[in-house]
């Protein structure tokens, strides 16, 4: 499991060789504030941060982790343009919520490769922070910053579920759902839909699975990507429901769905939904309905064909193990 930030920062300052005591004067806070931070009970300021990366030798690490990848995308003038926007929601522009989009995008890309734990506190920072100035934000561009904070609200429900803290997932998930409803976004209200099922799936809820994998099937606006997975998901579902024809019709309808895609690429805020992505979901359906030579093909394809920053990340882990069953077979 990755490191959250108060790990890394117990970490770093007993290599640099200073005490609690020491850093905190090396910053100019109280020893228990350190204390606090290293035991992520506290999350410390911007300026703080950067302290503290300095004062232990970090290189920006410290910086990355509180961030959750903020600093590997924005410049000056992104930081100054948000700031800006932060002190008077009115004049947000373009660039504004560009520059927030690519740090979401950031911490996704993050989360293939250091799993959801450090990115849990900076993703609800931030999705708070940019919820907040949608209330706030009036104008053209209040429209295309209301679906980044949908996203960013989504993102962090997939945080808590990647994290088996399933209560509060499915709590930022039904705020992601409301919010998608609200700016008429499908895709989003889909995506929401699909995260609960795989809470479902982790919980071996099998009903739940192929309920929720249904609704995203059936949500008006979702892009064929996602009602490929869904069917696929929701096949997984009734086989273990002992619904065999039923998974059987929705594996039809998931290969249906995929011949007609074509060169169609996947939405932006769902963009793993590949073609090779699909095989991965109709492996773990087939598998179940004992298919296992088929299912060992679409795992092992689907695996391999992950792009590098993907191959080892949590949600994986599922798949490979369905890989490793199919293959035992």
């Amino acid at each position: 499991m990755a490191e959250s930030f108060g790990q890394a920062l117990r970490r770093l300052r007993r290599a640099a060789g200073l005490t609690q005591s020491a850093l905190a004067r090396h910053v100019h806070v109280d020893q228990g504030n350190i204390s606090r931070y290293e035991h992520d009970r506290q999350r410390p300021d911007v300026r703080a941060v950067a302290a503290l990366d300095d004062a232990v030798g970090a290189a920006g690490a410290l910086r990355r982790l509180a961030t959750g990848g903020a600093d590997d995308v924005l410049d000056d003038a992104d930081r100054t343009r948000i700031e800006r926007v932060l002190d008077r929601p009115h004049t947000l522009d373009g660039g504004t919520v560009t520059a927030l989009a690519g740090v979401l995008a950031a911490q996704r890309r993050l989360d293939d490769v250091l799993g959801p734990v450090p990115l849990i506190a900076p993703t609800l920072a931030h999705a708070r922070l940019v919820t907040g100035l949608v209330r706030q934000a009036s104008g053209p561009h209040r429209p295309a910053l209301a679906a980044v904070a949908a996203e960013w609200v989504q993102f962090a429900g997939w945080l808590y579920a990647e994290d088996r803290q399933d209560r509060e997932a499915l709590r930022w998930l039904s705020e992601a759902e409301q919010a998608a409803d609200e700016i008429g976004d499908g895709v989003l209200a889909a995506q929401a839909a699909n995260f609960r099922g795989y809470i479902a799936r982790q919980q071996q809820n099998w009903r739940g699975v192929a309920r929720w994998f249904l609704t995203e099937h059936h949500t008006p606006g979702a892009s064929v990507h996602q009602r490929i997975g869904a069917a696929a998901q929701a096949a997984h579902g009734a086989s273990r429901l002992g619904d065999r024809d039923g998974a059987r019709r929705l594996l039809d309808t998931a290969a249906e769905l995929l011949e007609e895609s074509g060169q169609r690429p996947a939405p932006g805020t769902a963009y793993w939904l590949t073609p090779t992505f699909h095989r991965l979901n109709l492996g773990m359906a087939t598998l179940d309905m004992g298919l296992h030579d088929v299912a060992a093909d679409h795992l092992g394809s689907g695996l391999d064909g992950l792009p590098e920053d993907q191959r080892h990340a949590a949600w994986t882990g599922e798949y490979r193990t369905a890989h490793a069953r199919a293959l035992a077979r």
